[in-house]
């Protein structure tokens, strides 16, 4: 696009080349301006137009229509007039609507639910309450003991209290994130539970954790399902079932390849910029423009 413009003023083209490279760069500035913001001098100059205000009418036109078709005020964002953000903030209304019908209907239907349930069942989720905090009191007591082993105002001595703040701020972390597993691994990796402790834990006290501890791993099995289908997404891996490194890494050698040949097309393209019959013999493959 520079080279388009460098060329620009060459005595050897006609008006009729001129108006295609001016074009030309308007269309390949404008692709390229979210890219590259120093491309709208480049923009402005070949369009004879205002990038920014071509922006602002188009947002204020989307705005208008959204308004109208929402029947909501979306607000004066000064600060941001892009189209992208116009759709965000009518998402974001769509979505508070959806969520206050939502909420209503599930209201509804929890009042409809509890005339319905059964004393089994209602006992059944009493239970399942009791389990629940029993659960979150396991969590709480592991935390309670890491916290009280660590607590890094305890220690007198410079680098252990360096040493437990950073241990400290582990087990924070864990905690904020329900994770037992992680606490228990603290507590072995501490030495605060050794082989005799782990022998008097009731059998209630380890079904308790085992429950937790499951519970972790099936969120960890729907972690790595969303990190795949991520990945199949965005790189192009169709292929249903395993997602195998070696086929994984085969078809990312294929990617590299094919664009390190566009790479090497683009550097021909940008080479012939160079040569002033080459831009002719290009200008002249482009369509006339009325």
């Amino acid at each position: 696009m520079r080279s388009l413009d460098q060329v620009y003023e060459h005595d050897g083209f006609t008006k009729a080349e001129r108006r295609k490279i001016s074009a030309l760069i308007v269309d390949l500035a404008r692709d390229l301006i979210d890219e590259d913001a120093s491309l709208k001098a480049l923009y402005n100059k070949y369009s004879g137009t205002d990038f920014d205000r071509e922006v602002a009418l188009q947002a204020a036109e989307m705005k208008s229509r959204l308004e109208a078709a929402l029947g909501v005020d979306l607000g004066d964002d000064t600060d941001d007039h892009s189209e992208e953000a116009l759709l965000q903030r009518a998402r974001a209304h769509i979505e508070q609507r959806a969520e206050k019908k939502a909420a209503a209907a599930s209201k509804r239907e929890a009042r409809r639910a509890a005339r319905q349930k059964s004393p089994k069942q209602l006992a059944a989720e009493a239970r399942e309450e009791d389990e629940q905090a029993k659960i979150s009191l396991s969590i709480r007591e592991v935390y309670r003991k890491l916290a009280s082993a660590l607590h890094p105002d305890r220690e007198s001595d410079p680098q252990e209290r360096e040493r437990k703040t950073r241990l400290m701020q582990r087990v924070n972390e864990a905690y904020d994130k329900n994770n037992l597993l992680q606490l228990l691994e603290l507590q072995l990796e501490l030495e605060h539970i050794d082989q005799r402790s782990i022998n008097h834990i009731s059998e209630a006290r380890l079904t308790h954790y085992n429950q937790i501890l499951k519970g972790q791993v099936r969120e960890l099995d729907r972690q790595i399902h969303r990190v795949e289908t991520t990945f199949r997404y965005t790189y192009g891996y169709q292929q249903f079932g395993a997602l195998p490194p070696d086929a994984v890494l085969q078809k990312l050698d294929i990617d590299i390849a094919a664009l390190r040949h566009h790479v090497r097309n683009i550097e021909q393209d940008l080479a012939a910029f160079d040569d002033f019959k080459d831009v002719r013999r290009m200008l002249k493959s482009r369509p006339a423009l009325d």
